[in-house]
C-alpha cells in the first residue's frame, strides 16, 4: 500500500501561493510545560485535499452528504499525459474517447506536476482541466465520483475564469464529480494495478474544502 497524499508541511504550496500552513505550539515540554500541544492555522483547500460543491454553490453539499462507502473505490481509471496548453482538455478527451467504460469509479490524471511541485511553477503556472471534460465523463462515464489529479487546482492560475467554470460544473450540486487536488502520484505509472484506493478525508462539518489522506492497494 502506498500514500498517494501529501504530508502538510510548513513548505506545503496553496494555489496562487496565497495561504500558508503554519503549525505554531501553544505549550512545549522543551520549555518547560507538561505536554507538546499544537495549533494549526490553514486554509481548507491546503495539500492533497477535496473541493465540495459547497465550495462554489451556497446550498451544496458538505462532508456530512456522503457515506463512508462513498470515499471507497475499487474500479479506478489511471492516465498519463501530457499537457499542451495551461488548460488540458483534447489531450485528454482523446484518451478517454479510446477507453470502454467499465464501470469506473474514480479518474485520476497524472500530468507530470507532481515532479515538480517544490517549484513556484507549480503554484503559479499550473495546469487546470477545461469544464468540458466534465460534460463528457458524466456522459460517457456515468458512475465516476472522484475525479483526482496531481495539479493544484482543477483551475489553472493562469486560466483562472476558465477554472472557475470548470469548478463549477464539477461541483454541480445535482451531480457533482468531487475534485481531489494536489495529489502525489510521483510513484504510479500506466504500469501501476489498483485494486483500491481510499480517501479518507477529515469530517470537518460545513466546509468548503477538506484535507484527506489517500491510500492505495496495488498488485
Amino acid at each position: 500500500m502506498i500514500f498517494l497524499s501529501y504530508l502538510l508541511n510548513e513548505q506545503t504550496p496553496s494555489y496562487g501561493n496565497r495561504n500558508n500552513f503554519v503549525i505554531r505550539k501553544q505549550n512545549s515540554i522543551a520549555e518547560g510545560g507538561t505536554a507538546n500541544d499544537s495549533i494549526i492555522k490553514t486554509t481548507a483547500h491546503i495539500g492533497t485535499h477535496l473541493d465540495m460543491p459547497y465550495h462554489f454553490y451556497e446550498e451544496g453539499q458538505t462532508i456530512e452528504s456522503f457515506n463512508a462507502d462513498f470515499f471507497t473505490f475499487k474500479k479506478i481509471l489511471f492516465l498519463e499525459i501530457e499537457p499542451k496548453a495551461h488548460v488540458i482538455k483534447e489531450e485528454l478527451l482523446e484518451k478517454l474517447n479510446t477507453i470502454k467504460d467499465i464501470g469506473y469509479e474514480l479518474l485520476l490524471v497524472k500530468t507530470g506536476l507532481c515532479h515538480i511541485r517544490e517549484t513556484k511553477q507549480y503554484w503559479e503556472k499550473n495546469n487546470g482541466f477545461h469544464p468540458d471534460i466534465y460534460d463528457f465523463l458524466i456522459k460517457h462515464f456515468k458512475e465516476i465520483r472522484m475525479f483526482g489529479f496531481d495539479s493544484i487546482s482543477v483551475s489553472s492560475f493562469q486560466e483562472r475564469s476558465t477554472g472557475k467554470e470548470a469548478h463549477k460544473r464539477f461541483l454541480n450540486p445535482e451531480q457533482p464529480i468531487l475534485l481531489l487536488e494536489d495529489m502525489d502520484l510521483r510513484d504510479i505509472d500506466t504500469s501501476s494495478v489498483f485494486t483500491s484506493i481510499i480517501v479518507a478525508p477529515l469530517r470537518i462539518a460545513r466546509s468548503d474544502g477538506i484535507p484527506c489522506t489517500v491510500i492505495a492497494k496495488l498488485l
